[in-house]
């Protein structure tokens, strides 16, 4: 699709094209679904021309269209899923595993096994599927410098697995700022092409946000931004049939008297957004707890599991 599509728009010429795909404006769609105000503010156009390109743009990505449950259930038999390592989390998550196509969304505090997980997901996604694997690459961006190949290397070598191989097929890139970890995730929609990507990563989503948008007078715009950088990863899983894993910290709620007082950051936003929410809680000797908070199918419900030097385990 990209710049070629998007110059072929009344009023779009290479240099508002320029500006529109390195803000993430990357196809018909997501031109034709965002406001005029906004296409304004990252084109430097004004709103009458923007809502000249939006009506253009509406009418080429054919917005209005409806499918069949037939051609739903069609794209939905094409989900593929990853096993956790643990048998008792796969059964929390329908019997599979994590599933394609949808965004999962680990919180808790810190220590619960956040990083631990999509750390194992990346080597198994690397397996064949007859072992619960989809045989793909992984796109890992790294906010906290959390990821640690060596860490990779024991998880691996437990499989008896080439470690080298498995390395070479993890794509990480650390993510300065929120307005980069933006642009890392429109460039992993590029390098997709390149490489068989399943799994893209973000650890953590919401880190970046909470540090530069502080108190409530930024907590519109961060949420417009958060809202944005979600849409782009879901879209992303639906283009490649890939799994999206993001990690998010927790926030203590003090006047919640009754359950656990702390909550995940980043509000209804991420709430909405994500496919499926996991909670994940420290137990006792090294066993970790996995809720299952939300999702479109599954009941609520929780799986032990540990984190051993192997990794993921029942």
């Amino acid at each position: 699709m990209g710049k070629d599509k998007i110059n072929e728009l009344p009023g779009v010429g290479p240099a508002i094209a320029e500006k529109l795909t390195d803000s993430g404006y990357i196809d018909m769609m997501s031109i034709a679904v965002s406001s005029p105000k906004e296409l304004s503010d990252v084109a430097d156009i004004g709103e009458t021309t923007a809502a000249k390109i939006i009506q253009a743009a509406r009418r080429s990505a054919d917005v209005g269209s409806f499918e069949t449950g037939v051609a739903l259930l069609e794209r939905r038999s094409k989900v593929g899923y990853v096993t956790t390592g643990s048998k008792s989390f796969d059964e929390l998550m329908g019997g599979k595993g994590f599933e394609s196509q949808a965004i999962t969304e680990f919180f808790g505090e810190f220590g619960s096994g956040k990083t631990q997980i999509v750390h194992q997901i990346c080597i198994n996604v690397q397996l064949p599927e007859e072992k619960g694997g989809l045989n793909g690459h992984v796109f890992y961006i790294d906010t906290e410098n959390t990821f640690r190949p060596d860490r990779i290397k024991q998880m691996a070598e437990a499989y008896d697995l080439d470690t080298d191989e498995i390395l070479s097929k993890i794509h990480v890139a650390r993510a300065y700022n929120s307005s980069h970890q933006m642009l890392l995730a429109e460039k992993v929609n590029e390098l997709s092409k390149e490489f068989p990507t399943r799994l893209l990563i973000v650890d953590s989503l919401t880190s970046h946000f909470r540090a530069e948008f502080i108190g409530r007078g930024a907590l519109a715009d961060r949420q417009q931004k958060l809202n944005k950088h979600m849409h782009v990863l879901l879209r992303w899983g639906d283009l490649n049939n890939g799994l999206v894993l993001v990690t998010n910290q927790v926030s203590s709620k003090p006047d919640a008297f009754f359950g656990d007082p702390t909550r995940p950051i980043g509000g209804h936003i991420v709430g909405h957004t994500a496919t499926f929410r996991l909670y994940l809680r420290k137990s006792k000797g090294g066993k970790r707890i996995a809720r299952l908070i939300d999702s479109p199918h599954l009941p609520e419900g929780e799986a032990v599991f540990s984190v051993s030097e192997k990794g993921i385990r029942d």
